[in-house]
């Protein structure tokens, strides 16, 4: 229960998010994603839409299988399509059947919506939302009331549309969220409108702003000013049409600017790999110039702007980049990089020790990577082999001596692959060789087989997402490419990268690290990473 000085994040990034253009997300994924945004602090995740689509309902499933320390996992749906026929709803069911303890349900508050969608009058549509929410309630739901379209259904009808919030506070709804669903509201619209319902209504208040006018973000704002204290949005703005609003934008907004408390204890230095993380995660490119986050939000290059940073950063940033977990960044200089290396060891428990030359002969080996093309957000394990070879702790556990990938096709136009590989471990040469789908899985195929007979607990990882970006688009086929691949051992799940202008390289590169990962990581003299703290 949130007070006058504390907040709700409600993050719809695995629901709405996906409905934006260019997203799509495995179960796997969302899954990783849910477990970052719990471990950041989210209050409510909102998983999906069950009853919609198969691949809501597995989520709904899986994500049974794992423990959240601080969020509440959240399955949405409408209310039901006729008021008379509520406990047979199949939507209502599928939400009850989804087994999550917090559920979203969306109604309709623009009279447009009510006659010309559904076809109901104005008491049919209000006995539509009660009925439904009191139905969810009495099975012992938490129940967040999401008005649609509110804010048009207000400025057409405001007695119409309050009618239909004041049926979710009768109902007993525990937030009432009004919405601007087609994201063409002002702030100021959205600020008185929010202070009227306000005085009318005693269930606590929230926000779901699109993005249509480029005003989401604002318009969360200044909902919070006139008296919302939750808010629904998506990591990095994403959702259909011009995207929902952006949390990664509002969370900071509210802490550093409003000053107000999140109801959980964020930690916002981790909110710019939060942010990267699941672009990674989504296959989409980080926008450079975003607010907080992005690779340009301190970046400086005008002469008089760096010799104004580098004695008071305030005359050119509103706030340290080290707040939200990002970095100051000179360019055509080489004084950026270090702090983020810093903070990625923290985030990764490595222990740096206090050398200065060892943090700068991982920063320049780092950034030689990031400028051939490779990106560690999302790839924590390569990051961290790199981090302890530096170290002195790894060293490649094989090698390589010879490889060759086949792919041939027959007359009747079937493809067939393998791969040769012969793999030297201390000495000892094991020559092996795989047949496969395609000629990244008879790589990895062909890389298992030889690797078991020295590590046996290599049979258990297996490859369980693999995505490719084109790096360098005008360069047509032979453009670099990254790729990342996120390997398992049923019990634990890390990502490597790869980067060549060929997709075999780069996923033999990504490939060795996830083999490499697994070995360094059971090794039984590991230096204790838990206990360990970055020394800078």
């Amino acid at each position: 229960m949130t007070n006058a000085n504390t907040f709700e994040i409600f993050d719809t990034t695995l629901r709405d998010g996906t409905q934006g253009e260019g997203v799509n997300l495995s179960v796997e994924d969302k899954v990783r994603i849910a477990l970052r945004l719990d471990e950041f602090g989210v209050d409510f995740i909102e998983g999906g839409w069950p009853g919609s689509n198969p691949k809501d309902e597995a989520f709904f499933q899986r994500i049974q299988n794992e423990t959240f320390s601080n969020a509440r996992i959240c399955a949405f749906g409408s209310t039901a399509r006729f008021p008379d026929k509520i406990e047979s709803d199949a939507n209502l069911n599928a939400l009850l059947k989804a087994e999550t303890s917090v559920v979203s349900l969306f109604g309709k508050s623009w009279k447009l919506h009510s006659e010309m969608g559904l076809e109901l009058d104005e008491s049919e549509n209000e006995a539509l939302i009660y009925e439904s929410i009191r139905f969810l309630k009495l099975e012992g739901r938490h129940v967040i009331f999401d008005a649609e379209h509110f804010f048009n259904g207000y400025k057409d009808d405001p007695k119409f549309a309050l009618r239909m919030v004041k049926a979710a506070e009768h109902a007993e709804a525990d937030t009432i969220v009004l919405c601007d669903t087609n994201g063409g509201s002002l702030p100021s619209e959205i600020f008185g409108i929010v202070q009227a319902v306000k005085n009318d209504v005693s269930v606590p208040l929230g926000i779901h702003a699109h993005n249509d006018s480029e005003l989401a973000v604002s318009n969360s704002i200044a909902a919070f000013e006139a008296g919302v204290r939750h808010v629904q949005g998506t990591i990095n703005g994403l959702g259909e049409r011009c995207g929902n609003a952006n949390l990664v934008s509002i969370i900071p907004n509210l802490i550093l600017k409003l000053e107000l408390k999140s109801f959980q204890d964020l930690d916002l230095t981790k909110l710019s790999s939060l942010s990267h993380f699941v672009s990674e995660v989504m296959n989409l490119t980080p926008d450079q110039r975003a607010a907080y986050v992005g690779r340009s939000a301190f970046a400086h290059k005008g002469g008089i702007h760096v010799s104004a940073v580098l004695k008071n950063s305030a005359m050119y940033e509103h706030i340290e980049p080290e707040v939200v977990g990002a970095q100051r960044r000179v360019l055509v200089s080489d004084l950026s990089g270090q702090s983020n290396v810093r903070f990625k060891a923290s985030e990764l428990g490595v222990r740096l020790n206090g050398d200065k030359a060892l943090t700068k002969k991982v920063v320049n080996r780092v950034k030689l990577l990031e400028h051939e093309g490779y990106q560690f957000d999302g790839a924590e394990a390569s990051f961290e082999l790199i981090l302890q070879e530096e170290l002195g702790h790894f060293k490649p556990f094989f090698d390589v001596l010879d490889s060759r990938i086949n792919v041939n096709y027959d007359e009747d136009g079937h493809k067939h692959a393998d791969a040769m590989l012969k793999v030297i471990v201390d000495g000892d040469v094991e020559h092996t060789i795989a047949d496969g789908v395609g000629p990244v899985n008879a790589l990895n195929l062909a890389l298992k087989k030889a690797l078991v007979r020295f590590y046996p607990e290599i049979a258990h990882v297996k490859l369980v997402d693999y995505k490719v970006r084109v790096l360098e688009e005008r360069a047509g086929t032979e453009s670099k490419v990254r790729v990342l691949v996120e390997s398992s051992d049923g019990k634990a799940s890390w990502s490597t990268v790869g980067v060549s202008e060929n997709i075999i390289e780069a996923s033999w590169q990504a490939l060795r690290d996830s083999f490499n990962y697994c070995l360094f990581s059971q090794e039984k003299d590991l230096p204790q990473k838990d206990k360990a703290e970055v020394l800078v």
